[in-house]
């Protein structure tokens, strides 16, 4: 039996609409008929076994599948999807697999240059800079 109060809290927060047709569903069809159901739509295209196939790939490293530099791009991720399971994804599909199912966020590299010497940026701060500025 469902007990629908007229509390003024609730009545805020569900409409009357909604209440008749609560009531109407579980007329019609009892309470099985107002439980939560599976969400419709495409299932997805990779298992959940195969996602699994495809995270022990990844965590192998980009060199491991034949890319030259250390970082995963949708791209690069999208072609091992295929080479693992077969499937082919679009790369929002990736995206999607990324965040949703993995659990990956994305990361940045930082834009350094190889040729990068701290203590000499140091340096020239403390011993240069001044001497340049005391110039003006």
């Amino acid at each position: 039996m469902i007990l629908v109060s007229c509390h003024s809290s609730l009545r805020s927060q569900v409409s009357h609409e909604s209440v008749r047709r609560w009531k109407r569903v579980w007329e019609e069809g009892g309470t099985d008929a107002l439980r939560r159901r599976p969400a419709t739509g495409r299932p997805p295209k990779l298992d959940d076994a195969q996602v699994n196939q495809v995270r022990t790939a990844l965590e192998q490293g980009v060199q491991a599948h034949g890319f030259e530099a250390d970082l995963w791009t949708l791209e690069r991720v999208g072609l091992v999807v295929e080479r693992v399971t077969g499937v082919s994804l679009s790369r929002a599909s990736v995206w999607r697999l990324l965040t949703s199912r993995l659990g990956w966020s994305l990361q940045r590299p930082e834009r350094r240059a190889v040729e990068r010497d701290d203590s000499e940026i140091a340096r020239w701060i403390a011993h240069e800079w001044p001497r340049i500025k005391k110039g003006r």
